[in-house]
């Protein structure tokens, strides 16, 4: 009752600006929708139909192994014409035909590969100096390039392992290790491992050679108990062929093993390991 007593004595004036105020809110309102409209027309992103067709046919791993952020900025980047398909190494050959169909280009004919790191170092690997910075290989390798006395041996931090979509690789006595029936050969721990000690090999390769060193023999040993020495006995008893010797570590041609081990047996460091 008081209330409506109160506004009964509000006189016309009051009700003038009120309306005034309303008015001028409302204007504003209206204002700001007419100003939103327009700045979403003008800013409007258009959809490549194409980018969506070749998106909905990539694997959606968003690994970033390819080089770009994810798959949306690889689709874009294969729509344009700047972009290598042969670079994701997640998606089925079967997509991958879609996606080479929609972009009218010529499917390759590409060989499943795993990941590997060259390193069995590790506690194997004698240390140049205590490192106490952040944990990571990144940090580490920064500092005159890694604590360890071989330069390209594995950090053991795990970046790689803290990178991997799939949770493939573990770290096993200070190196890190592919554990390969999870590996999607998807490249993020390629391109994240500063020593540049991870490669992909075919799926089907029975050996490889987990060292990356390519110095001589004398400083491996004085460096690490496991390293590659340079002996070159793998490629003398490879009754096939498949292994070269390339400054001073073994290369393997898999189209020419056969996998019948005769390097593992003969190699006096055990670096040969089989898949």
């Amino acid at each position: 009752m008081n209330l409506l007593v109160t506004l009964g004595t509000v006189d016309a004036q009051t009700w003038k600006t009120v309306g005034i105020v309303a008015g001028i809110l409302a204007g504003i309102a209206l204002v700001l929708v007419i100003a939103i409209l327009i700045v979403g027309k003008v800013f409007k992103v258009d959809v490549d139909e194409k980018v969506t067709a070749i998106l909905e046919n990539l694997a959606g791993a968003n690994c970033g192994g390819c080089g770009c952020s994810g798959c949306s900025g690889f689709a874009q980047k294969l729509a344009c014409g700047k972009g290598d398909l042969a670079d994701c190494h997640v998606t089925s050959p079967e997509k991958k035909a879609e996606i080479a169909k929609l972009l009218g280009i010529e499917m390759k004919d590409e060989e499943p590969t795993v990941a590997i790191v060259k390193c069995k170092g590790g506690e194997n690997a004698n240390d140049a100096f205590e490192y106490n910075g952040n944990p990571t290989c990144a940090a580490n390798a920064s500092l005159l390039g890694g604590n360890k006395m071989c330069k390209t041996a594995c950090l053991g931090c795990g970046d790689c392992a803290a990178v991997c979509p799939e949770k493939a690789i573990k770290l096993v006595n200070g190196v890190a290790e592919v554990i390969p029936e999870r590996c999607i050969s998807c490249g993020a721990c390629i391109n994240t491992c500063p020593k540049h000690i991870i490669e992909r090999i075919p799926v089907k390769a029975p050996v490889y050679v987990a060292c990356s060193s390519h110095c001589k023999a004398k400083e491996v040993m004085q460096s690490c108990k496991v390293g590659c020495i340079g002996c070159g006995v793998c490629a003398r008893s490879c009754p096939h062929g498949a292994i070269t010797m390339v400054d001073n570590l073994p290369v393997f041609d898999y189209s020419k093993c056969t996998g019948c081990l005769a390097c593992v047996a003969k190699c006096p460091r055990k670096i040969i390991y089989t898949r």
